[in-house]
C-alpha cells in the first residue's frame, strides 16, 4: 500500500472572501488551481447540491507531494451545519501563529505551543508553533468515530493503512499510508457521529489499477460504496477515474487513480488570479445585504 497517498480534505465553503483571507494570509497557504462550475459533481464532490459551484485548490506546495484543502463554494448557499465529525486539521507553522496574531485572528491555547484557529464556517486548525518544515506542514487530519475499534479494521485491514500510533488515554489511533504523508487520527466520541450539512470528504490516490480492487474488497465486506467507479472529467485537463466510499460512520473516502491526478492537478500558475475575479464577480453577498435577507442555509 505504499503507492498510496493522502491527497486532500474537502470543505465546504459559505464566504470566499473570509475562506480565503484565512487560508492564504493567516495559514500562509497558497492557492494552487481554481475551478468553477456550471452543474454539479457527478461524484457529488461539492455536496448534494445540483447549481453552480466552484473548487479551489489551496495548500503549502504542489499536490504531488502536499495534503492541501479542496474548497468548495455553493453559489447561493452561506452557511452549513457543522456536526462532531470533523475533529480538526494539525499543522506546524510559527508563522502561522504569528500571522494570526497579526491580523487579530483569534487564538485559543490548545495544549503546550499548540493554538486552536476557527476557519470561517466553524472549522478547526491546530498551529504547532514550531518553525514551518521544508516539507509538507500539514501532520493529521483528524476524525471522530463510534466505535474506535471497528473503525480501526475498516482503515488499516480493508483500506491497508499503518498503524502508527495508539493512544489508549486519549482513545485514539494515528494511521498512514507513509512516512512523509498527511496522517489520518481516529478519536472515539463515544457517541455516534452527526456530520451535520458541513460534512466533508478524504481523499486517497492509488495506481489506477487498484481502483476496481478497492471496490471489490468493499463488495466483499458488505461495505457502503457512495459511487462506483467512474470517469470524472474536467474540459481541458485530464480524466480522472474515482471510487467514492463510505466507512463505518459514513465519513467519505475519495480514492482516485494516482496517474490521472497528477497531469489535473498542476499547479496553475493562474489560479490566485482566478479565485479573486470569481469573488469579485460573485455579487451575491452584495445583493443578499442591500435586501437585508440572509443567505440560504443548508
Amino acid at each position: 500500500m505504499s503507492l498510496r497517498r493522502a491527497l486532500h480534505f474537502v470543505f465546504k465553503v459559505g464566504d470566499r472572501n473570509k475562506t480565503a483571507a484565512f487560508y492564504r494570509d493567516v495559514l500562509g497557504m497558497q492557492v494552487l488551481r481554481h475551478e468553477e462550475f456550471e452543474e454539479g459533481c457527478k461524484a457529488t464532490c461539492n455536496g448534494p447540491y445540483d447549481g453552480k459551484w466552484s473548487k479551489t485548490m489551496v495548500g503549502f506546495g504542489p499536490e504531488d507531494n502536499h495534503f492541501v484543502s479542496e474548497l468548495t463554494y455553493n453559489y447561493g448557499v452561506g452557511e452549513y451545519q457543522l456536526g462532531n465529525d470533523f475533529l480538526g486539521v494539525t499543522l506546524q507553522s510559527s508563522q502561522a501563529v504569528s500571522n494570526a496574531r497579526r491580523l487579530g485572528w483569534p487564538l485559543s491555547e490548545a495544549g503546550r505551543g499548540i493554538y486552536l484557529a476557527k476557519a470561517p464556517g466553524g472549522y478547526s486548525f491546530y498551529l504547532v508553533d514550531e518553525e514551518q518544515p521544508q516539507t509538507d506542514p500539514v501532520q493529521k487530519v483528524s476524525l471522530g468515530v463510534s466505535d474506535l475499534q471497528r473503525s480501526t479494521h475498516y482503515w488499516s485491514v480493508l483500506l491497508g493503512m499503518q498503524i502508527l500510533e495508539r493512544d489508549a488515554e486519549r482513545k485514539s489511533v494515528l494511521l498512514g499510508f507513509g512516512d512523509g504523508q498527511c496522517k489520518l487520527e481516529l478519536c472515539d466520541i463515544g457517541g455516534p457521529v452527526d456530520h451535520g450539512t458541513a460534512f466533508g470528504r478524504i481523499a486517497f490516490s492509488c495506481p489506477r489499477t487498484q481502483l476496481p480492487d478497492i471496490e471489490a474488497i468493499m463488495k466483499r465486506d458488505n461495505q457502503t460504496i457512495l459511487t462506483p467507479l467512474v470517469s470524472l472529467d474536467t474540459p481541458g485537463k485530464a480524466t480522472v477515474e474515482v471510487v467514492i466510499l463510505a466507512d463505518p460512520d459514513g465519513h467519505e473516502i475519495c480514492f482516485v487513480g494516482d496517474e490521472a491526478f497528477r497531469q489535473l492537478s498542476t499547479v496553475d500558475p493562474n489560479g490566485n488570479a482566478l479565485l479573486d475575479a470569481a469573488i469579485a464577480a460573485d455579487k451575491s453577498d452584495e445583493w443578499f445585504a442591500r435586501h437585508n435577507k440572509p443567505k440560504a442555509s443548508a
